[in-house]
């Protein structure tokens, strides 16, 4: 098996998810490396952070430069300079969240026009499978039908449909030598279809099943409900994956209903920004009231930003445009969800998680300088 637990409490859990270039110790938040590359941050500095597994964009890495070159190049470990394990998506959720690009979506896969060159182009389960086995990732990820949050429930029923047909068909297609195979459950927050996608796709014995179509501007109670329910209906000898969810409290809520693996481009975009994930909630440095603080981002942090940089130092950065303040930002926001998910693991092998999460969300509080930046 490529999954074991090694701790529980009540739902949470702690385990290990095995594959070819590593060990992944779960629960893990996974920096999402869109092109090749999280942005501003070099593998070394993703390591001493304390990232396991990152994500790359089958999507955008088919169009720029091409799945063949990076083949030919020696996958996507050897080009982007990254040793352990890799995720990819299948590129579904890129199409359908621009639905106006899209120009057929049917049983054989989706035809769309590229956001690239508006070229027609098209995505199957084989041709998805392809392109994944050719990046040589670690996990990839099923061709899924992403419905919007506000879809109707035939639309639901649709992907439901859909999604089932495309994972039977990639789960028999070609994969690198090694690659796990995840299948993404879908259906809203509607507890039939969902319940009936999770069947449909539990019964084709996949490596790891994630939960999709969340996140994306559903009533956030609601979503919370949704994977408190859900994720005790997967496999609890497979990974659980939540796609699309980094902010602190939302870590912690997933952890505690037995979520195991979560992504989100948050702590980057923030950074690009120019705010940082703190205990006190988000840092606006673009606000006046920073200029003189000498302060570190956050005290006791580890991050390069924090160990030798002020705020005040960080907000002339920002203002200037100065790509430093985007990269200190970036490295710092990672280390805080790094260190928020690994404290989270500890917690459940001590049998302290619930004590940890009431702790840490009275420490964070809510954000007082921003809202929420919703990342879809």
């Amino acid at each position: 098996m490529s999954f074991r637990v090694t701790a529980t409490e009540g739902a949470t859990r702690a385990g290990v998810l095995t594959t070819a270039h590593g060990d992944v110790p779960t629960p893990a938040f996974m920096p999402v490396g869109t092109k090749a590359t999280v942005k501003t941050v070099d593998p070394d500095e993703l390591r001493a952070l304390g990232a396991t597994i990152v994500l790359g964009n089958s999507y955008h890495l088919h169009f720029r430069p091409g799945a063949d070159l990076i083949a030919e190049l020696g996958g996507l470990h050897g080009f982007m300079g990254w040793d352990g394990p890799i995720l990819t998506d299948s590129g579904g959720f890129q199409v359908f969240s621009l639905r106006h690009t899209i120009l057929r979506a049917d049983d054989d896969g989706v035809v769309f026009r590229s956001v690239y060159d508006g070229e027609a182009a098209s995505f199957t389960p084989d041709s998805v499978a392809r392109i994944q086995a050719q990046l040589g990732s670690d996990i990839a990820m099923c061709l899924d039908a992403v419905p919007p949050a506000d879809a109707p429930r035939q639309a639901l029923e649709d992907a439901v449909r859909l999604t089932t047909l495309w994972a039977a068909r990639q789960r028999s297609a070609e994969r690198a030598p090694g690659q796990l195979v995840f299948a993404i459950a879908q259906g809203g927050t509607d507890a039939e279809l969902r319940a009936r996608s999770i069947d449909e796709l539990m019964a084709l014995d996949f490596d790891g099943h994630a939960l999709g179509g969340l996140a994306i501007g559903e009533d956030r109670e609601l979503m919370f409900e949704t994977v408190g329910w859900a994720a005790p209906l997967l496999r609890s000898d497979r990974a659980r994956y939540f796609m699309g969810i980094g902010d602190p409290q939302g870590v912690l809520e997933v952890i505690e209903r037995g979520i195991d693996m979560f992504d989100c481009v948050l702590p980057t975009r923030l950074g690009r920004t120019g705010s940082a994930l703190t205990w006190s909630g988000r840092l606006n440095l673009k606000n006046a009231r920073y200029v003189r603080d000498q302060a570190p981002l956050q005290e006791g942090c580890g991050c390069p930003a924090c160990m030798r940089f002020s705020r005040a130092y960080i907000r002339h950065l920002v203002n200037q445009q100065e790509l430093l303040g985007h990269r200190l930002l970036s490295l710092h926001n990672l280390r805080f969800l790094l260190d928020l998910t690994g404290g989270a693991r500890a917690a459940i092998e001590r049998g302290e998680f619930a004590v940890y999460k009431r702790e840490a969300l009275a420490r964070l509080g809510a954000p007082a300088e921003e809202e929420a930046l919703r990342i879809t």
